[in-house]
C-alpha cells in the first residue's frame, strides 16, 4: 500500500507492521510463530528508525523535522511497550544486582523491568531477572527519543550547535536516569546515550588531530617567522573547517565520564578506565581551544605549554586529581601521555622562530627533568628522562642552528647532550632513571654521528668521542658489557681518520685492532689458563694475518711477503713453544702460503725446464714412498693430530 507513497508515509507503514508483529510476539501462539514474529518486529523496527532518523536528521525547519519527530515517538513507544512486556528469561537471564528486588511469585508471568512488587506476568529465574532483548527495546525507544527531540531542536540553533544539540540531550537522558527505575530501562538509556556522545566526540576530534600532528609541517620552515594565528600555523593555506563548539562536545563527555567515575563505587573495573577516558576527553577538549577560538600564535604556544605542564604535574602527582591514585598506574599514564604529546607537538610548533624555540624547547626541558626526579612508580620517571634527553637534544640542535653551524660542526655541539646524560647517569646508578638515561644518550650520539657523516675527520672525532664515553660507562662494574661498544667505536674512529688521510695500507687499519685483542688475550690467559687460545689470541691475529695474506698475493714487491713471513714464523715458534694450538695453526698456514706464494715463479720455471716426462715419474715414486711407508706415516699423523689436540 505504501510502495508508492512519499518516505515518511513508508516509515509509518512499517511502524504499523512493527506494531502487529511485536502483538504477535507477545501474544502469538506457537513455538515457532513467536520467533518469527520477534525477528519481523526488529527488521520492520530499524527500518522505521533508520527512515525516520534520516528524515529527522535531513529537515530543514522546525515544521519539516516535526513530523519525523512524531513518528519517532510514536516508534519509542512501541519500543518501550515491547519492552516492558517482553517475558523474563526461564532458565538463566540477568538477575537484577539490587539486593533489595523481591522475588517474583513463581509459576506466574511478570514483565521484564517491572518493580519490585509489580504484578506477575511471566516466569523469572530469579529476583528481578531481567531479558536482553528488553534491554535492546529500551536502548532503540531512548535513541528514537535522542533523535527525535535533537531533530526538533536542531533546526532553531546555529549550524555550528547541530551536533552539540543532540549531545545535550543524551546528558539530559543521562540526568533523568534514576536508580529506582527498572533495571532494563537504565541499561538502554545510558548506553543510548553513552553511543551518542562517543560518535559527538568523534565528531570533535578531527580538529584535535590537527592541532597535534599539523605542526609536524614546521621542520620543512624553520625560522620562517611566527604567523599571525594558530590556525595559519597549524593548516597553512587552508580555512578552518570546524564549527567553534568542538571543544564544548570533548568537554561534555569529559563531564559525564567525571560524573560516572565519582558516583560509582570502588568495587566496578570500570571505574578506573572511566578517571582516565575523563582526563584525556577533558584534555583534548582544552588542546582544541586555540584552533575553535583563532588564537594569536604566542598565546596558543603558552597555553599549549601549560597543556603540557598540567597532565605532567598528575602524572607525577596523581593523588591530587583524587583518592586512591597510585604513582605509575592507569590515571598518571594516560597523564603522562597527554602530557607527552602536547610537547613534542608544541616543541616543532615553536620552531617558527629562534626565541620561541628556546623558550618552549628550555622550558619542556626542564619540566620533564623535574619529573624524572620527583615522580613514582617505574614508568613515569624513566619516560620523563628520556624525554628530557630527548629535548636536550632538540635544544643543543637549535643552539646549533642558530649559531648558523654547519652540520659536522652541529654534530660536536649535539654530542654534549649524552655525555651529560653518561654522567648522570652514573650519578643516578641504580635508579629507574639510570637505563632509560643511557639509552636515550646513544640515540643522540647516533644522530651526532648521523649529523657527522657527510665530513669525515669531523666523523672520526665524533666516533672517537663516543667511544671515550662509552668507555667512561663501562668503568662501572654493572656496565661491562659497554667496553665492547667503546673498542667498536674507536677502532671505527682510527679507520675513519685514516681513509679521511687516503691511507691504503691494511696493516695501518688491522694492527689498532691486533694489539689490543692480543693485550686483552694475555689478560684473559692470565686469569683462566684454561681459555682456549682460539678465544684469547684467533680474533686478534686473524685481524692482521689474514687481510695482509690476501694483500700479500695481489702485491708485487717483497717488503711485505718477507715482513708477513717473518711474523708468521714468529707466531709459529710462539705456538710451538708454549703449546699454544691457535698461534701454531694460524702462524704455521700463513707461512706455509706466503712461501707458496714466493717459491711459486721459481717452481713454474724449473718445471718448465725439465723434460716433460720428469714430473710424472717424480710423482710416481712420490706416491710409491708413500704406499711402502703407509702405515708410519698413518701413526704420524695420528701422533700429529693427538699434539694438536692437547694444546689449548
Amino acid at each position: 500500500m505504501a510502495a508508492d507513497a512519499g518516505p515518511l508515509t513508508l516509515a509509518w507503514a512499517l511502524l504499523a507492521t512493527a506494531a502487529l508483529d511485536v502483538a504477535v510476539a507477545l501474544r502469538g501462539k506457537g513455538d515457532g510463530v513467536r520467533p518469527l514474529a520477534c525477528v519481523l518486529a526488529w527488521a520492520a523496527g530499524a527500518g522505521t528508525l533508520l527512515g525516520a532518523g534520516a528524515l529527522s536528521v535531513a529537515a530543514g525547519g522546525f515544521g519539516e523535522a516535526v513530523r519525523p519527530g512524531a513518528l519517532l515517538l510514536a516508534f519509542a513507544a512501541l519500543a518501550a511497550f515491547a519492552a516492558r512486556w517482553t517475558p523474563a528469561p526461564r532458565g538463566g537471564g540477568a538477575p537484577d544486582p539490587a539486593p533489595d528486588a523481591a522475588a517474583a511469585p513463581h509459576g506466574t508471568p511478570q514483565p521484564a523491568g517491572a518493580p519490585a512488587g509489580a504484578p506477575a506476568t511471566g516466569a523469572a529465574s530469579g529476583p528481578a531477572a531481567w531479558s536482553p532483548h528488553a534491554v535492546a527495546a529500551w536502548a532503540v525507544a531512548a535513541l528514537a527519543v535522542l533523535v527525535a527531540v535533537g531533530g526538533v531542536l536542531r533546526p532553531v540553533v546555529p549550524g555550528a550547535w547541530a551536533v552539540p544539540v543532540y549531545v545535550l540531550c543524551a546528558v539530559a537522558m543521562l540526568a533523568a536516569v534514576r536508580p529506582g527505575l527498572p533495571r532494563p530501562m537504565v541499561l538502554g538509556a545510558t548506553g543510548s546515550s553513552g553511543a551518542v556522545l562517543a560518535l559527538g566526540a568523534l565528531w570533535a576530534l578531527p580538529p584535535v588531530a590537527v592541532a597535534l600532528l599539523g605542526p609536524a609541517g614546521r621542520v620543512e620552515r624553520v625560522w620562517t617567522g611566527a604567523p599571525a594565528g594558530i590556525r595559519e600555523a597549524l593548516a597553512p593555506g587552508a580555512s578552518w573547517p570546524w564549527p567553534s563548539t568542538t571543544p564544548l562536545v570533548l568537554l561534555t563527555a569529559a563531564a559525564v565520564l567525571a560524573a560516572a567515575h565519582r558516583r560509582t563505587s570502588p568495587g566496578p573495573a570500570w571505574r578506573e578506565p572511566a578517571a582516565c577516558g575523563a582526563l584525556a576527553l577533558a584534555w583534548t577538549a582544552a588542546y582544541s581551544v586555540p584552533g575553535a577560538l583563532g588564537l594569536g600564535h604566542p598565546v596558543a604556544l603558552a597555553l599549549y605549554v601549560l597543556l603540557a605542564a598540567a597532565p605532567l604535574a598528575l602524572a607525577v602527582r596523581p593523588t591530587t586529581a583524587g583518592a586512591g591514585r597510585a604513582p605509575g598506574g592507569p590515571f598518571a599514564l594516560t597523564a603522562f601521555g597527554c602530557a607527552l604529546a602536547a610537547a613534542l607537538s608544541v616543541s616543532l610548533l615553536a620552531l617558527a622562530s629562534q626565541a620561541t624555540a628556546f623558550a618552549v624547547l628550555g622550558v619542556l626541558l626542564a619540566l620533564f627533568g623535574t619529573a624524572a626526579v620527583l615522580g613514582g612508580g617505574p614508568v613515569v620517571p624513566a619516560a620523563s628522562a628520556a624525554a628530557a634527553v630527548v629535548f636536550g637534544t632538540g635544544l643543543s640542535g637549535v643552539c646549533a642552528a642558530s649559531l648558523e653551524l654547519p652540520a659536522h660542526r652541529a654534530a660536536l655541539l649535539v654530542l654534549a647532550v649524552p655525555a651529560l646524560a653518561a654522567v648522570l647517569a652514573a650519578r643516578v646508578r641504580g635508579h629507574v632513571t639510570a637505563l632509560p638515561l643511557e639509552v636515550s644518550g646513544a640515540a643522540a650520539a647516533l644522530v651526532a654521528i648521523g649529523l657527522a657523516t657527510g665530513h669525515a675527520p669531523t666523523l672520526a672525532l665524533v666516533l672517537a668521542l663516543c667511544g671515550v664515553i662509552a668507555g667512561g660507562t663501562a668503568v662501572r662494574a654493572d656496565r661491562r658489557p659497554v667496553g665492547y661498544a667503546a673498542a667498536v667505536l674507536l677502532v671505527l674512529a682510527t679507520w675513519v681518520r685514516l681513509g679521511a688521510s687516503d691511507v691504503a695500507t691494511p696493516e695501518a687499519y688491522t694492527l689498532p685492532v691486533t694489539v689490543p685483542a692480543l693485550v686483552i688475550g694475555v689478560l684473559r690467559r692470565r686469569r683462566d689458563p684454561r681459555a682456549s687460545s682460539w678465544t684469547a689470541y684467533g680474533p686478534g691475529l686473524a685481524a692482521t694475518l689474514l687481510p695482509s695474506l690476501i694483500a700479500a698475493w695481489g702485491d708485487g714487491h717483497w717488503l711485505r711477503p718477507l715482513l708477513l713471513g717473518a711474523a708468521a714464523l714468529a707466531v709459529t715458534l710462539t705456538g710451538a713453544r708454549h703449546r699454544l694450538q691457535a698461534l701454531l695453526v694460524l702462524g704455521s698456514t700463513v707461512l706455509a702460503l706466503v712461501a707458496l706464494h714466493e717459491l711459486a715463479p721459481y717452481v713454474v720455471q724449473v718445471v718448465g725446464a725439465l723434460p716433460r716426462w720428469l714430473p710424472p715419474a717424480l710423482a710416481g715414486l712420490l706416491l710409491l714412498a708413500v704406499g711402502a711407508t703407509y702405515e708410519q706415516r698413518l701413526r704420524d699423523a695420528r701422533r700429529l693430530r693427538d699434539t694438536l689436540g692437547r694444546m689449548r
